[in-house]
């Protein structure tokens, strides 16, 4: 399967049910594009208990900048939302099967058991979509990110309550406000002004993206329990945002919903 900067998101919300590895590539590396096939072939043994997904840097530079990758190939697990470093560069292949018996492990004890097939049947899902839904992941392909934006926002003028074209358009302000930056240079500029809602949002959308979603929802919740006024609500509200992100289903979204209620009051 292969992931983009728009379904990144989702295919790591997803590894709460499936474990999946996480190859990243360049299609200029032709080397990294015949290990990903060695990895897959040792994922075929476990009969689907692992979801292989890649991702070219060279047309998804929101990953290149979020996973702060260096160099490719590289490998990263993918479990209940967390990414687990495994391998940078080229592993052999009967290395990649050990370390994927031993990820499969911590997936049994952390009692993620799916199969790809539940995958599966949720990306044919999703293949037949409304078409102002249709229209905006269109647009996401092509990098129109203003023209998925009001694909979404005419979606949810027709039916206020389309809670898939909600996560849509927030997922697209993610993209949007991420677009460009440079990560290193947010975080040093966060670390300076620790109350300074911008920033701190900033950083908060980069580690959402890069699948660090706790780490996310902590920063701006102790924000608010530092601000006041104008302040605090602007973090409540992007705090609010990222949870339409992720999904109000997902654990992590209700702990953090309580979490913010005690922050407030």
């Amino acid at each position: 399967m292969k992931a983009t900067d728009a379904t990144f998101s989702e295919i790591v919300n997803r590894s709460v049910r499936v474990p999946a590895i996480l190859v990243v590539v360049s299609s200029r590396l032709p080397e990294s594009v015949v290990y990903l096939g060695d990895v897959i072939e040792a994922a075929r043994s476990f009969q689907g208990r692992v979801q292989v997904v890649s991702i070219d840097i060279d047309t998804n530079p929101g990953m290149l900048r979020a996973l702060q990758v260096q160099s490719v190939p590289v490998t990263i697990g993918l479990l209940q939302g967390q990414a687990i470093p495994m391998f940078a560069g080229v592993a052999p292949r009967d290395q990649v099967r050990g370390v994927l018996e031993q990820f499969l492990d911590l997936a049994i004890q952390q009692g993620v058991t799916g199969r790809i097939e539940l995958a599966e049947r949720a990306a044919v899902d999703e293949e037949d979509l409304p078409p102002l839904h249709q229209e905006a992941f269109d647009a996401i392909e092509r990098g129109d990110l203003a023209g998925a934006a009001t694909a979404y926002e005419a979606a949810l003028a027709a039916d206020p309550k389309d809670l898939d074209a909600q996560a849509g358009l927030a997922t697209v302000g993610l993209m949007q406000r991420t677009q460009g930056v440079d990560l290193a240079s947010a975080r040093a500029a966060a670390a300076q002004h620790p109350d300074d809602i911008s920033a701190q949002a900033l950083v908060a959308d980069l580690d959402l993206l890069g699948g660090h979603i706790e780490d996310a929802f902590g920063r701006l919740i102790e924000l608010v329990k530092r601000t006041s006024g104008a302040q605090r609500t602007a973090a409540r509200d992007h705090l609010l945002q990222l949870f339409t992100v992720v999904g109000n289903q997902d654990e992590r979204v209700k702990r953090g919903r309580t979490a913010l209620m005690s922050a407030l009051f």
